[in-house]
């Protein structure tokens, strides 16, 4: 039951595919409409669809969409093949079986949803009174929207998708600086015998499941021993609060954090306290206090606490 569900859904869908805006055959079913006629078209040609064709003449023409238009305005219905790439037969009245059920009422409806079901090839039915493109795929009805319409409901999805796009950017534009600064806040450079480099690769070499993982996550970057509890206490370095204080170079940086040794250390530190690192000056030492004042006053201070 379910496969046979896919495979009309299947069907249903590559069907849309062909008559899909910017083909030749929906074109050619605009054409039909702009013009005010209707009209009947079988996708598709064999023995089932030969047998339940009467009258009209055989072309075995290439397909397109000024031509469908032009045998439209004959009266009969009009034959393709299944790749709607060469006109089989046109001006033919269609006989499918009259016990077969349909729902529909008007006579070119009917015919073409008979048409389908006894030959399993999707009709296209263009009314010329309700200007509406039906497709009767199996047993299914579907009524086409408007190219125009079509188009600008994609137009605003692609316009939704940039906006994400945008926003993805923007967020994960510094991921990948923040990562090193997080892991230079808690891990000490060459400690066992470990680098920075070494634990970026072993972080990346995680599975989701041992990302999850707290205490792996705390062995790989070297926080806890193998049988070691997660109830030690943990503070950051403060890499990540100075790299947001404008015109810092990273030496200084370094400098500061080994000075230091601690995030509350450096935020409680004085003007004189920072002068009495190597390399930084009253001017500096000033810009220093006033770039952590000045983040300590705003939320992003909690990011890194």
């Amino acid at each position: 039951m379910v496969t046979t569900e896919r495979s009309a859904e299947d069907k249903l869908r590559s069907t849309l595919a062909a008559v899909a805006p910017g083909t030749e055959l929906r074109d050619g079913l605009e054409r039909i409409l702009r013009g005010r006629t209707g009209a009947l078209i079988v996708l598709g040609h064999d023995d089932v669809v030969e047998s339940m064709c009467s009258g009209g003449f055989t072309l075995d023409v290439d397909f397109s969409a000024t031509r469908l238009r032009e045998l439209a305005k004959m009266d009969g219905a009009i034959v393709v093949d299944r790749y709607a790439t060469r006109v089989v037969r046109a001006a033919v009245q269609l006989l499918p079986d009259p016990t077969i059920e349909t729902t529909e009422s008007g006579t070119r409806h009917r015919t073409a949803e008979r048409v389908a079901k006894q030959s399993g090839f999707p009709v296209v039915s263009v009314s010329q009174s309700m200007r509406i493109i039906a497709l009767y795929v199996g047993g299914s009805r579907y009524v086409l929207e408007g190219s125009d319409i079509i188009q600008s409901r994609a137009n605003q999805a692609l316009a939704t998708l940039e906006r994400y796009k945008s926003r993805l950017d923007e967020v994960s534009g510094g991921i990948g600086s923040d990562r090193q600064l997080v892991i230079r806040d808690y891990v000490e450079a060459n400690r066992a015998g470990r680098n920075l480099v070494d634990v970026q690769t072993d972080l990346a070499a995680l599975d989701a499941t041992e990302l999850l993982d707290l205490a792996h996550i705390a062995r790989v970057l070297g926080l806890v021993a193998i049988d070691d509890s997660l109830d030690g206490a943990v503070g950051p370095r403060g890499y990540r609060l100075l790299s947001k204080v404008p015109r810092l170079p990273s030496t200084i940086v370094d400098r500061l954090v080994g000075h230091f040794g601690g995030l509350q250390k450096l935020l409680a530190a004085g003007i004189d306290e920072l002068m009495g690192v190597e390399g930084v000056g009253e001017q500096r030492a000033r810009a220093v206090r006033e770039g952590l004042s000045r983040l300590a006053e705003s939320s992003i201070l909690e990011r890194y606490v």
